[in-house]
């Protein structure tokens, strides 16, 4: 098969729970061909869109939210939330820098790591529900797309920007030792990065406009932001915290949306906003 397109099978085995196989083979093609991670992202965020687009058609908008996150995590899976529990009880443990990873790599979950996924999953409800209600404002003017259209935009642009949130920290990351966190992050290079920053900016852009690209830019700041604190408990980063960062990425995308849409919403933005489309 060629390279390419063992590469991006591989990522839509790796980043997805869609069965089309996996091989370390096809692993390693992924991780040296890397940029794929937003096309991945782009398709999921199509399918996630679709469901978010359908349930906002049907059905009432807290149901719609619940739909949308029990599908996200149906198709992507749960081992990238699985790095936000591991991360928390890493991050909380209190005492010196060899606890703290001691209590990253443990596999019992501890408190640390039950109150980050609780928080990080309402921030994912919550920021669903603020874009259906600031977004209601603008289907009843008619003076931009209808909500359903909007929670198509907003999940699309989400996915894409989570997967190059993980991009973003690996490629500035320190590896804190052997393992797929490691091959991540050595496939993560300047060349990689910008190739895949350069395809998800412009598919967001090209999507919903300079709102779209102001997310995308969000979660890449919180992949940042994200990376600092895990050098400053854990000295480094592992695949826990590139997971983790997929999973604060989206969110900090949906919530910029939000914030975006209740800016318009008050005026703030002098009804801007659909230049911006």
């Amino acid at each position: 098969m060629n390279s390419y397109l063992l590469a991006l099978k591989s990522g839509f085995g790796f980043l997805s729970t869609i069965p089309v196989g996996l091989s370390m083979e096809g692993i390693d093609q992924l991780m040296k061909k890397i940029y794929f991670y937003p096309v991945v992202g782009a398709v999921l965020g199509l399918l996630v869109g679709a469901v978010a687009y359908l349930g906002q058609t049907v059905l009432p908008d807290s149901i719609t939210a619940a739909v949308i996150m029990v599908f996200v995590y149906y198709i992507t899976g749960f081992n990238h939330l699985d790095g936000v529990a591991d991360l928390g009880d890493g991050m909380t443990a209190h005492g010196s820098l060899e606890r703290k990873l001691k209590a990253l790599k443990d596999t019992t979950l501890g408190i640390g790591g039950v109150a980050f996924c609780v928080l990080l999953l309402l921030m994912f409800f919550s920021a669903i529900r603020a874009i259906q209600a600031e977004g209601q404002g603008f289907s009843s003017t008619g003076s931009g797309p209808g909500l359903p259209e909007i929670m198509f935009l907003s999940m699309f642009v989400a996915e894409v920007s989570s997967k190059q949130a993980m991009l973003t920290i690996a490629t500035f990351g320190k590896s804190l030792h052997e393992g797929l966190g490691s091959m991540t992050i050595n496939g993560a290079t300047g060349f990689n990065f910008s190739i895949g920053f350069v395809f998800g900016a412009a598919v967001c852009t090209f999507a919903f406009g300079t709102v779209g690209l102001i997310a995308y830019l969000a979660a890449c700041v919180s992949a940042l932001v994200l990376l600092n604190r895990s050098n400053t408990h854990f000295g480094g980063l592992n695949g826990d915290g590139i997971g983790m960062a997929n999973e604060v990425g989206r969110v900090t995308a949906l919530i910029t949306i939000a914030l975006i849409l209740q800016l318009s919403n008050n005026g703030c933005a002098g009804g801007l906003i659909w230049t911006l489309l």
